[in-house]
Order: structure tokens, then sequence, then C-alpha cells
């Protein structure tokens, strides 16, 4: 496919890549050095040996989700994170505000199934310099993980086809536009995701190590600003936002089935 490169703003943190014509172990000396994240791990697997095929690039790990990736990050401080959006347990987004907070070095490309303008710019929002179609090519890929460490944003080529990508620019860096999931704390956005993928409030506490009664004052805050009457609305939410990934209609339609026999 053809390529094009969108950089917005000016360079921050510019950073040289430090390729020479040294080598070491048949790797350029300086090479880019990238996590993975996607809970798929034929994903990892493929983008792995695709990746490690180009000598100034250098895979130092991969692993399946949002919460492994943060811990990932602080032990390998690697130069950039390709970050799958939607993961079970703690999303991309969710992942990508921690690691820009605690590595504030380390640049994220987000790489998303399809091309969503309200996934993009809530990527944006959470510190992301890059946002990746799964169906580009090679090329692009390498040039977006170079284009991101050199302090500089990359989006894919396929996201001018559907939208204006200015004002989804323009739209992130307005304070005032923020509101849902924005509004909400990171704390309280992993719970909501959790609540959506079916946890209890016992299981959330088991999850994040906190008491059930600070799961449910995190419920009653979440729903107070997202303005949900209920659980079910909430999970709608969370379908509704990308938050959780659900293999099919019928899933979704099981799950909310399920909530409002329990609310009823």
């Amino acid at each position: 496919m053809n390529t094009t490169t969108r950089t917005v703003g000016r360079p921050v943190g510019l950073r040289a890549t430090g390729a020479t014509a040294n080598t070491q172990n048949g790797r350029t000396q300086g090479a880019i050095r990238i996590l993975l994240v996607d809970d798929h791990a034929v994903i990892r697997q493929a983008l792995r040996m695709l990746l490690e095929n180009q000598a100034e690039l250098e895979v130092v790990g991969d692993v399946e989700n949002g919460r492994e990736a943060v811990q990932a990050v602080e032990k390998l401080q690697p130069d950039v994170v390709l970050m799958d959006v939607v993961m079970p347990g703690l999303n991309g987004l969710e992942a990508t505000r921690q690691i820009r907070r605690s590595c504030p070095a380390t640049r994220v490309v987000m790489l998303s199934g399809f091309v969503d303008e309200d996934q993009l710019l809530d990527s944006i929002r959470s510190g992301a310099s890059g946002y990746i179609i799964k169906k580009s090519d090679v090329s692009e890929l390498v040039l977006a993980i170079q284009t991101v460490h050199r302090g500089k944003s990359y989006f894919s080529s396929a996201l001018s086809e559907g939208f204006d990508l200015a004002e989804v620019l323009y739209q992130a860096k307005r304070s005032d536009q923020r509101n849902g999931v924005e509004a909400l704390t990171s704390r309280e956005r992993e719970v909501l995701q959790l609540i959506a993928e079916g946890y209890t409030n016992q299981g959330i506490a088991n999850e994040l190590y906190i008491s059930v009664k600070t799961v449910e004052a995190h419920k009653a805050h979440i729903m107070a600003k997202l303005h949900a009457r209920n659980r079910t609305d909430l999970i709608r939410y969370a379908i509704r936002k990308g938050i959780v990934r659900l293999e099919s209609a019928d899933e979704a339609q099981a799950m909310l089935a399920g909530e409002d026999a329990l609310a009823g």
C-alpha cells in the first residue's frame, strides 16, 4: 500500500536513533528497542519475526496485556511500545496513560484492527505518539517506529480516508472537550473495564489488590461521572467505547441480557 507520513507539532524530546555502521550480533548498535503488546500470541510472534528482520530494530520483549506492559516498560525501558488497543484486564489506552506517566521517554504506537475516529482521539489523549492499522504493510510500521522514536507523531495513511485527521488532532488538544471515560481517574478506568468483563466486586478487589468497599466507592463514582443508572449501563458504555472486545454481537447481547435479568 502507498504510505504517507503525518507529523504534527514540533519534535518533542528529539533523540537520535544512534544507528551507525557498527553491528553486534547482526544488529546495528543503538538499535531502536521495542516492546510488543497484544493478547493474541500469533500476532506477537508474527510482529517479532517481521521486525527482527530489520537491522535497526531490536525486540526486547513481548507481553499479552496492558498490566504486563506497564511492568515490562519499567523493567526493560524500551524506546517504543507497539500497543494493541483492546485487551482484557487492562486495555492499551489505560496502559499507555500509565506508561507515559512512569516512563515519559518511552513512545507508544497504538495498533488497531480498524479505523475508528473515537479510538484515535482517545489514543492521542492517552499519550500515544502514533496509530497504525494492523493491515498496514511492514514498511509503514517500521516508518512509524522510526518517526515516533525521533520525537514526532505518525498516523497510518489509511486514517485520512475516513475522516479529517487535522480536526481529530485539534479536538484531542482541547481540554474542555474531555468527558466520559476521560473524566475518570486511572483506577476508575481499570474498575470500569473489569466490570464490563464480568468481574464481581470481590473479583475486582482481588485483581487490583484493593478492598470490596473501595471497589464499591469507585463504582459509585464511575456511575455518577458517566450518568449511568446501573451496571448494565456501564457495560453498554464500555462496549460502545471499545473498552472491551466482544467476539460477536451475540456475546454482547447475552451479556446485557444477563445483566438485565439480574437487575430485574
